[in-house]
């Protein structure tokens, strides 16, 4: 037998990354949240010594940030998708874009409308609705807008 063909395909995973400075590896790390992970999986995954563990990801310090990179590593950190619900197994997720709606207009409706009170009900709703229904589902809601929208009724 020959020697193995070598494919185009196998040249991503031999090819040496090149190495970043200090500060490019900190800012990519911030960025990413992480190591080049799917560089040193495959390297791992070929065999080849790998530079980094995946356990380090999250437990390197991170680099004195300024006002603005720590103000956009605040809202990465903040930002939450809504939880999976067991009521809606499928992979269509339209009847608990729906439902999600629904509960924040119910929300309002028990709190008189306390539209603060019910942020993160309204938070879940966007996380999963496209915010073209979101959006649609408002004008519909809208005071003079024949009430067409066919959820909870909410008055404000």
């Amino acid at each position: 037998m020959g020697e193995p063909t070598k494919h185009k395909l196998s040249k991503i995973f031999t090819d040496e990354l090149p190495e970043l400075s200090k500060e490019d590896a900190a800012r990519s790390q911030l960025l990413t949240g992480a190591d080049d992970v799917a560089g040193e999986t495959s390297r791992a995954i070929m065999g080849e010594p790998t530079k980094h563990k995946l356990s380090k990801i999250f437990t390197d310090e991170l680099p004195e940030l300024s006002k603005e990179d720590a103000a956009r590593l605040d809202i990465v950190k903040s930002v939450r998708t809504t939880p999976r619900d067991p009521r809606f197994p499928s992979q269509n997720q339209a009847n608990h874009c729906w439902n999600r709606y629904n509960e924040w207009l119910l929300c309002l409706k028990q709190t008189q409308g306390d539209e603060a009170g019910c942020k993160s009900m309204r938070q879940l709703a966007d996380n999963i609705c496209p915010s073209l229904w979101s959006e649609k589902w408002d004008e519909e809601r809208e005071p003079g807008a024949e009430a067409s929208y066919p959820g909870i009724k909410v008055t404000l």
